[in-house]
Formats: structure tokens, sequence, C-alpha cells
């Protein structure tokens, strides 16, 4: 369906505006995830998301202005229509990042040799009749934990789902972006498709120093995503202690954008066409984009302007909370990792990102050893029952951010 085909109908602002924050995480990792596997197969679902955005966009701008009656709602509205401005500003840059591919704007070759051995690849396979995998849900599957894969998106006959979960089944004929490392890739594809999976071949670099340019494109890809994420988060939950953490991310990611443009400049000198790292240029621009959006959407819960009472119930009916807890140094977390005391099985919250204390350092995307310290400050999601437990085991005694 085309944005110009979009009439009204009575939508839930509160279900659009999730589908909005779904939809531009997966649009900033599967942008990334083109470029750093040369993947036009994923760069060219990016761009058929982007369009998907688009709807969204409209369905959201038309039910918001529906819900204006009055000044006053007009003002409690503003801040809301601003969140949507910015996901056309994110969607945008993410089509962009994918067009490094698409138009072959320029890249190193070997840029997929210098990702650090934890990145994991993203592929799209779409699932055959005879996959032992069709007509089963995931969570019958079981797949993850067989296999280390997940299905991070399913593209399903012109429609999305961004955020699949254990009770989706899958159908012949979906297409499936899947995660992981290459050799359980190698299992599922075969499973879904019949076919053999093999890694595509990268050659050597011939650029010095490109891992560091690399690692500087994950960090910008983990960054932003979550400058996104909490942004979003800060919306739905009017936190504004989360929304102090977008403004602290968006600095980090200029200063990310600014080292990895003196590197490309640098490394221009010393390639024998400076061209071929066009893309780059273009990346972190695009990079830029999406940190600005995300202060964008949090800029109305940092100005102290409350939420349309429609966003503020969709609010109060979620059960997800968005909390940040400083680890106290004599907790049981203090000087453990987040695998010994299990805390996402203990307390069914995902920390999602670690800010050092007494500095700007971030660990994004923590794993099971991720160790803390006294005083770091942890940003997780999870169930408010949840975000109370977690609260006893670091030993914050403040009432936890909503």
């Amino acid at each position: 369906m085309n944005p110009e085909d979009i009439e009204y109908e009575p939508v839930s602002v509160k279900a659009v505006l999730a589908e909005m924050k779904d939809t531009a995480e997966l649009l900033i990792d599967l942008s990334y995830s083109a470029v750093l596997h040369a993947n036009d197969d994923l760069a060219a679902e990016v761009l058929d998301l982007e369009e998907r955005m688009d709807i969204l966009q409209l369905q959201a701008r038309m039910s918001l202005m529906m819900a204006a009656r009055s000044p006053e709602d007009a003002e409690e509205l503003a801040p809301v229509l601003g969140v949507v401005g910015a996901a056309e500003k994110i969607s945008d840059a993410a089509g962009d990042i994918a067009k490094v591919v698409i138009e072959d704007i320029g890249l190193p070759d070997a840029i997929r040799a210098a990702l650090p051995e934890a990145v994991e690849t993203t592929i799209r396979c779409e699932l055959t009749d005879e996959s032992p995998y069709a007509g089963r849900d995931l969570g019958d599957i079981n797949m993850e934990t067989e296999t280390g894969v997940r299905v991070v998106a399913i593209h399903r006959a012109g429609e999305w789902v961004t955020n699949p979960d254990h009770e989706t089944t899958l159908r012949a004929g979906d297409v499936l972006l899947l995660r992981g490392r290459d050799d359980g890739l190698q299992t599922v594809h075969e499973a879904a498709t019949g076919l053999r999976y093999d890694p595509p071949d990268v050659p050597e670099p011939t650029i010095e120093d490109l891992e560091r340019a690399v690692d500087s494109i994950v960090l910008m890809k983990d960054m932003s995503e979550l400058a996104v994420d909490l942004a979003y988060g800060a919306v739905l939950f009017d936190s504004e202690g989360v929304a102090e953490e977008v403004e602290e991310l968006e600095a980090e990611v200029d200063a990310l954008k600014s080292r990895f443009e003196a590197w490309t400049l640098r490394a221009a000198s010393r390639v024998e066409d400076p061209v071929s790292l066009r893309g780059l240029v273009q990346l972190a621009s695009a990079t830029e984009t999406i940190s600005d959006a995300a202060l964008e959407i949090a800029e109305g819960v940092l100005r102290g302007i409350d939420a349309h009472p429609v966003v503020a119930a969709a609010v109060k009916e979620s059960d997800e909370v968005i909390i940040r807890l400083r680890v106290a140094p004599s907790s049981d977390l203090a000087e453990a990792t987040l695998g010994d005391r299990r805390v996402k099985t203990e307390t069914g919250m995902r920390v999602i990102a670690v800010r050092r204390a007494g500095g700007r350092e971030w660990v994004v995307s923590p794993g099971s050893e991720t160790r803390l310290h006294g005083g770091d400050l942890i940003i997780a999601k999870g169930t408010r029952a949840g975000a109370e437990r977690l609260g006893e085991l670091v030993g914050d005694e403040r009432e936890f951010d909503e």
C-alpha cells in the first residue's frame, strides 16, 4: 500500500506509536547490517520498511489532528506531533544508509572482514512449504535456545511483524530476517529454505586501521539505536531521567561522528580511489541525524510538557517500564557480572545499557559477562514488578523512574 492511498480511519495512537518505535529500531538495525555485511537484500527490505513508516506517520498525524478540539489539546499534542516528525527523520536516515549499499556509493570492500568477532550477522530468507518451521510458532520451534539465532522481523505478504514473540506463527512464504552467528544461521537457513547458507567470501583489508573505523561504526549503530529506544521510552513512560540519558547519548554520538569523519579524511589520502570512501561520509551524517531525531522525540519530556491524555492513558495501561538505577557499592550486584547474578532470569528485566560511574563511558547492549561496579548507572526494560525486584538487587532505594 502506498502512502498516497491512505484514508483516515480510527486507530489507536498508543498502537501506532508503539509500532513506530519498533519500526524505527528495526530500520536502524537493518540499515547498518546491510552496510556492515554489504547485503543488497537487507538494504531492499529497509526501503520497503521505510515506506511502512511513511504510512504509520500519516495515520498518527490524522489521528492526532482529529483528537485536537481546543487550544489546550493542541498544546498537549504538539510534543506528540514532534515524535512523529522525528520518526520521519529516522526513517529517511536509515534509507540513506541502505542506499550506500544499493547505489554502490562507496565502501571498503573488506569492511566485513574487519568486523569485531562479537558482531552477529543478519540475513534474509524465505520460508518454504516443506520447511519444518512452517505452521509452527516460535515458542514451539525454540530456535534461539537451540541455534542461537533469533527472528528479528517477518515480512509477510506486504505487511510487517516487527516484534515477533514466542506466540508468532511462521507461515510458508514468510520472509524471515534472522540474526545470529554463522554456524547457527547455516542450520536455520537450511531448515527454512532447504538450501545451504554459505557466508560470503571477504577480501583482506587493504586500508590501514580499518578495524578501528568498523569499531566506530558498530558503536555508533548501538548508541543511535539505544538513543531512539530510550527516547520513545521517555515519551511513553513520561520519564525525565530517561530523557536526560538521551541527551548524553546524542552528545556522545556527535563526538563519535567527528572522530569517524577525521579517520575517513586521513584514510582518503592513503587509498588509490578516495571516492571509494564516500559511503562512510554518508553513514556518519545519517547517524548524526538519527541521534538528533532521538533527542527531538524526548524534547517534550525535557521541557516538562505534560503528555496528552490519550498518551497518558496508554502509559497507564502499559505493563512495561524503562528504569534508571544506580548500583549501590554495598549491593549484591556491585563487582558482579550480570550473568553471575542471573539478572534477567531473576528479575525479568533486560539491562540495555550501563553508564559507568564518574564518566561518560557507555556499555551498550551489555552481555552476561558485563561486570558492574558501585556507582554505575544501569538502564533496563521490563515489567513494573521486575523493576521493583531489580531495585532491591542493585540497592537503589530511590523510587525508580517511570
